[in-house]
């Protein structure tokens, strides 16, 4: 039966989706750096399998995502959460650093859609969330400004290439921190990402925009 792979699948955001895609009944695999620190889903009515994988690991990734596939199929949805976040100013990472939060922020998503997109299309369905954020850049966080400015620009070549064959690509917006009992509660926050895998193909959302404005 296919369900929802989720990348990054830590506490907060990642945790959150995967709850709520598994109050669906979906079977979810969750993938991270580290198998063992991947989030509890207690109310999962369907089975859950935690694989390791680095998001900047292009063999690792396209493995776990293999091995998924091999356990449910090729999957429904693909949320990717993964994110390198750390303050930085114009000039106070390397070139070396800024390529490594890139290759995180950007390259894994990528890497992500090209191994699970093409047989969504064929299948004619399919939903690819990205976790994305700072609808505006802002100059204490150069790397990942520009990381989820390229998300936006995944999401619209995935869009591109795959749409017209079914296949849903979109981004979740968060314009702020992440916290239980805030606006910014992941659990809130998890609804759009359920709300844009169910959405009608005419009525497609290429990006919801968490903001308290």
């Amino acid at each position: 039966m296919p369900g929802a792979v989720v990348i990054g699948a830590g506490p907060g955001i990642g945790r959150a989706v995967a709850r709520r895609f598994a109050r669906e009944g979906m079977p979810i695999a969750l993938i991270g750096r580290n198998a063992g620190k991947l989030a509890e889903i207690e109310d999962a009515t369907a089975p859950v399998v935690r694989l390791a994988a680095d998001a900047a690991d292009e063999t690792a990734l396209r493995g776990a995502l293999d091995e998924a596939a091999a356990e449910f199929g090729v999957p429904d949805a693909v949320i990717y959460n993964a994110a390198l976040v750390r303050p930085d100013r114009i000039g106070e990472l390397s070139a070396r650093e800024q390529l490594d939060a890139w290759a995180v922020n950007v390259g894994g998503a990528l890497t992500a859609a090209a191994r699970v997109a093409p047989d969504m299309a064929r299948r004619g369905s399919g939903t690819f969330i990205i976790t994305g954020g700072m609808p505006e850049p802002k100059p204490e966080y150069v790397g990942l400004s520009l990381g989820k400015a390229g998300v936006r620009t995944l999401v619209t070549l995935l869009d591109q290439e795959y749409g017209p064959s079914g296949v849903h690509a979109a981004s979740v917006t968060v314009d702020g921190p992440v916290a239980a009992g805030t606006f910014f509660d992941p659990d809130r926050i998890a609804e759009h990402y359920w709300r844009l895998h169910v959405q009608p193909r005419g009525e497609w959302q290429r990006e919801i925009v968490h903001t308290p404005g």
